[in-house]
């Protein structure tokens, strides 16, 4: 493990696999930020969206674990098919494993809690 980075190589590993997996189902982009966020973390988290290539496509997870923080921006695309109360379903599934000690897990359930939520519908086709 790097000097600064909260995570193993076979930690690191399990979260890009989440991410793609989360990724191919949803169609959207998945971006996990873990770290200081300084000041107010709404704020440092929607600055972080905004910066990200494909900010309306996008879901961003902020995790500052020394302030106890966790914030989930998405975008308007996304806002089309993952609603509020989906979100704050896997908020609290992340928060309750983060309370038990377990980073990587509750990051892979949120994140794969937020892609089964954030997967375009079927559309049948009458005709």
């Amino acid at each position: 493990m790097a000097a600064g980075d909260p995570f193993s190589t076979s930690e690191r590993f399990a979260l890009d696999e989440a991410i793609r997996k989360a990724e191919q189902l949803s169609r959207v982009e998945f971006s996990v930020f873990v770290g200081a966020a300084g000041g107010d973390p709404r704020a440092f988290a929607t600055q972080l969206h905004n910066s990200l290539v494909a900010p309306a496509r996008s879901i961003l997870i902020m995790v500052d674990p020394a302030a106890h923080a966790l914030e989930i921006v998405t975008g308007g695309y996304v806002r089309r098919t993952l609603t509020d109360a989906e979100a704050e379903l896997a908020a609290l599934q992340m928060q309750t494993a983060f309370a038990e000690g377990d980073l990587v897990g509750g990051l892979r359930r949120g994140i794969t809690m937020l892609s089964e939520h954030a997967r375009p519908q079927n559309t049948l086709h009458a005709g």
